[in-house]
């Protein structure tokens, strides 16, 4: 009997900021190699104006399934809803475990040292962000901590909404978080608090 293939990641390693970063379409590739009959569906969420949010779902027969959120304007870049599309991908193959020891914490896509699926540590984002700016100084990462868009604003105070999060608290949770007042938010941070957003509201729509 021949052996199946075993995907060994390492062999396809990138170099993010002196990290090493699996793009998602080697995750792909591993996920087709260990599970050929997996289920991926994607899903634009919403589409306002030139800022994108998709869904992707992966579910492996018998082995779990898990979802991610991606979100992306076009103030970051022209292909936005393509960026968005890989960023919730990836980050739902991350959560099955394909990539996930390969996730440093960067928003972008791996050509020209940008990442787009990487999942971000909420309470840990500016002394990280910190580090990255003092260490790199590249401009990539200065894109990241450039202030957040009013378009991302918006957006964030409309799915605060959603949840039923008050301006009030919605302050104090920012505060909390990331140190400032929303104004005061990055794009990064903004990118960062979309997504715990969004994943409250999923949580709250099941339980009711």
């Amino acid at each position: 009997m021949v052996s199946a293939a075993v995907f060994e990641p390492g062999r396809f390693l990138t170099k993010v900021g002196g990290a090493d970063y699996l793009e998602v379409k080697w995750r792909l590739v591993w996920l087709r190699e260990t599970h050929p009959d997996a289920v991926i569906e994607t899903e634009l969420f919403r589409h306002e104006g030139t800022f994108a949010v998709f869904k992707a779902h992966v579910r492996v027969p018998g082995g779990g399934s898990a979802t991610g959120w991606g979100s992306e304007g076009a103030d970051d870049f022209r292909d936005y809803i393509e960026k968005a599309e890989t960023k919730a991908l990836g980050r739902a193959l991350a959560a099955l475990g394909f990539g996930t020891q390969f996730c440093p914490d960067f928003d972008f896509g791996a050509a020209a040292g940008k990442i787009v699926d990487s999942p971000i540590d909420l309470v840990a984002s500016r002394a990280t962000r910190a580090a990255a700016s003092r260490d790199q100084g590249e401009r990539p990462l200065a894109q990241l901590n450039q202030p957040a868009t009013q378009r991302q604003i918006r957006y964030v105070q409309a799915i605060a909404r959603e949840a039923g999060i008050d301006d009030a608290e919605l302050q104090a949770e920012v505060s909390e978080s990331f140190g400032g007042s929303i104004d005061e938010l990055s794009r990064r941070d903004a990118s960062a608090l979309i997504e715990r957003l969004q994943s409250r509201r999923q949580g709250e729509a099941v339980a009711s």
